[in-house]
């Protein structure tokens, strides 16, 4: 399963709202992983490191992908991440 999701919170997948992205990656069977839209290269979504390697800022398009039993809600849960301002995010 795929799906392309536009990043919200203002840090893009930096410090804080890249932990909750990884927390949640981390919380289901499925194996998942993150690249920027249009991009070939993949890393793990469950890799804080990985995860802020790829250096995505606010607006940026993502593409998930997962595989598994829980797939579907893995990537439910983490789009929710991914389009859920920060608190303080609001100007």
């Amino acid at each position: 399963m795929e799906r392309i999701v536009s990043v919200v919170p203002k840090d893009g997948l930096h410090a804080r709202p890249a932990s909750r992205f990884v927390e949640t990656a981390n919380s289901f069977d499925a194996d998942v992983q993150l690249g920027r839209a249009g991009d070939d290269e993949l890393v793990p979504a469950a890799s804080m490191l990985a995860v802020t390697g790829l250096g995505v800022s606010h607006g940026e398009e993502v593409r998930l992908v997962a595989d598994g039993d829980d797939a579907e809600s893995a990537l439910d849960a983490l789009e929710e991440v991914l389009s859920t301002p920060e608190s303080g995010d609001e100007e």
